[in-house]
């Protein structure tokens, strides 16, 4: 049985729809919420990072279909450095498309994106528990390198044992009408977009 035709390009204005359809089925199967997922691609999040200049997300298809996604950015390697290096922040293939190459062909997509802006390195994001990941990063000369562990500005404020009653100051009331006047804005702003 030969393997589809994959084809690789930069996600562009006309592949940015079924883009984002991908990646929402890309978190869903990661366990995210699909209301969260659905907020976060109706607020305009994904269309305001593939249009950032220090991003770049690939798609693959087959057979005129999307099976396949990268999402790499380039920043420096370090805070401390101006070296840049390209970092791999999401590498997705559909169930059905895995084991036919997908992730091979989007890789070297991202390879070239490096090559372009002169980084010598290549880094990625790999979740810890995804083993198959792990072991796909690894075959192709990733190793570990550091482990990044992530946590809430709150949860950490708590462990510190900052956590004053800064909730009753007038700063934190006007944070949150803030936050709340924003939200709203943004849900409008969304529920017009879709309407229109």
């Amino acid at each position: 049985m030969s393997r589809p035709v994959i084809s690789v390009r930069r996600v562009s204005a006309d592949e940015e729809r079924s883009f984002t359809e991908l990646w929402m089925s890309s978190r869903v199967e990661a366990g995210v919420s699909p209301e969260v997922v659905a907020r976060a691609a109706s607020e305009g999040r994904i269309s305001t990072a593939l249009h950032r200049e220090d991003v770049r997300a690939y798609v693959a298809m087959s057979d005129g279909q999307p099976v396949g996604f990268a999402v790499a950015a380039t920043s420096p390697f370090s805070s401390l450095t101006d070296a840049p290096c390209v970092t791999i922040d999401q590498l997705y293939v559909a169930p059905d498309s895995r084991k036919h190459g997908v992730a091979r062909q989007l890789m070297s997509a991202v390879t070239l994106y490096a090559d372009s802006r002169g980084c010598e390195q290549i880094g990625c994001n790999v979740p810890a528990q995804h083993r198959d990941a792990n072991r796909f990063f690894a075959r192709l000369g990733f190793s570990s390198q550091m482990v990044r562990r992530v946590t809430s500005v709150s949860a950490l404020r708590r462990r510190l044992g900052q956590d004053e009653p800064r909730h009753h100051s007038i700063e934190a009331l006007l944070h949150r009408r803030r936050s709340l006047r924003a939200r709203a804005t943004a849900t409008a702003t969304a529920e017009s977009r879709l309407a229109g």
